[in-house]
């Protein structure tokens, strides 16, 4: 089993507030919402390239 992998971030203050806000509001860890936030991102690329081809 491949173990999940390290992703250091750096991030100002406000910005880290503002997504920890964001996280509470969801229901969901900072973490978690990284992670969310990445999936999304990566889906609507996956579609906009999707719909070029």
């Amino acid at each position: 089993m491949e173990k999940d992998k390290h992703l250091g971030l750096r991030i100002d203050s406000e910005t880290h507030e503002k997504l920890k806000d964001l996280a509470e509001y969801d229901g969901r860890s900072i973490n978690g919402e990284v992670l969310y936030l990445i999936r999304q991102a990566i889906k609507q690329h996956e579609k906009d390239h999707e719909q070029k081809q």
